[in-house]
């Protein structure tokens, strides 16, 4: 299906598993008229009488899917992230996460990456948004075979769901024949014992790309992929800080509230040490092209180098 370091859009593969998987689970979805670019258009010409167009209207589209769960039916609710998480919070907070609904958010253009769209549309807040919620599960996968695998788990599982897929391609980093998608628990890609590297979604390609790199600096670089960012892998991310005592974040997302802030407090109040974080900066995007965003905003390989240094460094000097 997907091959090792061809590149291809997490929302592409969010709406080829959900065609896919159509065919063996009962399941509605539904749209806010984004259907071609939500992907969920592969879901709608293989299913048309199990797909709603709700039109430009997420609150309702959350309603419409609360309403739809409360009956004992799965339900996928699409719009771009800015939509889906900040428009119609209120409604998810309250129709989909106090009830416990089994409605799964499948939102994509997330982050940076959406590029000339601009600010307005780069949501860079909607995972500290949904990490809130109680009840919430809160996944970002690194990649298309991660995204597919995440599907079918949302798919089996009930309760509500937050899946944060983006425009951008990114490499496949998971091997499809092998990969495994275990909830609630971080993945160890490399092993290393100076820093380590955490990181979600588009970034854990650069975190892997940062270590090659660090290696060649004579600084061995852990990294772990954290695709649950809700409910957190706390085991993990407390033995990095006990093994390596250093630790840099990485994340398509305002540095408050989403996976550095979660790595922080699990660190905190269990191992203490020096968390860098990088991500965006607590400002908003601004449109462009994403290769020329990513540098702008720091979320490179490069940038990922650097921090972990500064963390070696923050730990050296303790």
């Amino acid at each position: 299906m997907y091959t090792v370091g061809e590149k291809i859009a997490t929302r592409e593969a969010y709406g080829k598993a959900l065609a896919e998987f159509g065919a063996t689970y009962d399941f509605a979805v539904l749209d806010a008229d984004l259907a071609e670019a939500t992907k969920t258009l592969y879901f709608k010409k293989a299913y048309p009488d199990r797909f709603i167009d709700c039109g430009i209207a997420e609150g309702n589209m959350i309603g419409i899917a609360a309403g739809i769960a409360s009956t004992g039916r799965t339900v996928f609710a699409s719009s771009f992230a800015m939509f889906a998480a900040g428009r119609a919070f209120e409604q998810v907070r309250n129709s989909v996460g106090y009830p416990h609904l089994n409605v799964k958010i499948g939102a994509t253009h997330a982050g940076i990456t959406v590029g000339e769209d601009g600010a307005t549309h780069q949501c860079l807040e909607d995972l500290a948004l949904m990490r809130t919620i109680p009840g919430m599960t809160v996944i970002n996968p690194a990649d298309a075979v991660e995204a597919r695998a995440a599907v079918e788990y949302a798919i089996r599982t009930y309760g509500p769901f937050y899946l944060r897929f983006g425009r951008y391609a990114v490499p496949v980093i998971n091997d499809p024949d092998t990969y495994t998608f275990t909830p609630g628990k971080g993945v160890l890609l490399r092993e290393g014992g100076d820093v380590t590297i955490v990181a979600t979604g588009i970034m854990v390609a650069m975190a892997l790309e940062a270590a090659e790199s660090l290696r060649a600096e004579g600084i061995d670089a852990r990294v772990i992929n954290i695709h649950t960012i809700k409910p957190i892998d706390k085991e993990i991310l407390l033995a990095a800080a006990r093994e390596t005592g250093a630790i840099v974040t990485a994340e398509e997302h305002n540095i408050i509230g989403a996976l550095g802030s979660a790595v922080a407090e699990c660190v905190c109040e269990g191992c203490p040490c020096p968390v860098i974080r990088v991500g965006v900066n607590d400002t908003f995007g601004r449109s462009g092209k994403v290769p020329p965003l990513l540098e702008m905003y720091g979320l490179t390989p490069a940038h990922i180098g650097e921090a972990a240094k500064q963390a070696i460094a923050a730990k050296r000097a303790h």
